[in-house]
């Protein structure tokens, strides 16, 4: 598969100007996070964004009260309509999946579309700090596994990473030996590349804590790299949509995992110091005011 394959029009279908790209994942009425997050970068990046909501939610989880909308009814309709239609898109790019079933009529679908040439990208978001996220079941990490089977790219991050490949998740800190056998595992369940974020990386030899970084494996050049990275303490919500956004905007302009993946790294950092004078933190950051950091 490759990312930057262009999908053959159906008949009747007008030109493209640029490529198009579907987001698979839940939808925030107030706050920059998922959905409301990736749309206005990837459409500062001048490609044509759709959306197909996994979960309609009041706001975000930081705040003391929301409410939420499972839509996967709604998705069990749509996608007959679309396949009727004979809408394509050039990549699709999926988050949070609401339950199991919802994630294996997603699954199915990315199938298809990868057999005619889409560029899948699943952010497999199950958990964080070593746990899963309330709801999240084993059953649900199962059904995760089949998404991530068709994936030109996945970006866990390191709890995520675990949990996918029976792995402890180790607190203190992983190796660099870890982190490959790590990616390893990940890729045996079908993922071409990979990338892991939140890594601790802890020294093989002194067993001390070296740094912070980012973990991939290129499958097109069979390149391994670590970013070390430095943390900002404070907490923003949005910050890995903000990644996983810029990440595939560069990426489908055909720069290398690498270089995207830095760039996406150097946005999120960029964003963050940008937004230290919020009043409101639990609202994710205002990218509309800052688009000109993606590039």
């Amino acid at each position: 598969m490759n990312p930057t394959n262009t999908i053959p029009h159906t008949a009747g279908e007008t030109e493209r100007d640029s490529s198009s790209i579907l987001l698979i994942s839940d939808l925030a009425g107030y706050g920059k996070v998922a959905t409301a997050a990736m749309l206005p970068i990837l459409s500062y990046m001048e490609y044509q964004v759709f959306n197909l909501p996994t979960m309609l939610i009041s706001n975000t989880f930081r705040y003391p009260k929301s409410c939420s909308l499972d839509t996967t009814e709604y998705i069990q309709q749509v996608l007959p309509v679309w396949k009727e239609l004979g809408f394509h898109f050039d990549a699709i790019a999926t988050g949070y999946m609401v339950s199991v079933r919802q994630a294996r009529i997603v699954a199915d679908y990315c199938k298809e579309q990868a057999a005619l040439g889409t560029a899948i990208y699943v952010d497999p978001v199950m958990g964080d700090s070593g746990k899963l996220y309330n709801g999240v079941t084993d059953e649900a990490v199962r059904a995760m596994r089949e998404m991530i089977s068709v994936a030109d790219l996945i970006y866990p991050n390191y709890t995520e990473a675990c949990y996918l490949t029976d792995t402890p998740y180790r607190k203190d800190g992983v190796t660099e030996r870890e982190i490959h056998e790590l990616i390893d595992g990940l890729r045996k369940t079908g993922a071409r590349s990979v990338i892991i974020t939140s890594l601790k990386i802890k020294d093989e030899h002194s067993g001390q804590h070296a740094g912070s970084a980012v973990a991939g494996y290129n499958a097109d050049n069979d390149e391994f790299f670590l970013l070390p990275y430095t943390e900002i303490p404070t907490e923003l919500p949005g910050t890995g949509d903000i990644f996983s956004a810029v990440l595939i905007a560069h990426l489908l302009h055909r720069e290398p995992l690498r270089q995207c993946t830095q760039k996406a790294m150097d946005a999120v950092y960029q964003l963050i110091e940008l937004s230290r004078g919020l009043k409101d933190k639990n609202c994710g950051i205002p990218l509309e005011n800052y688009l000109h950091v993606v590039r």
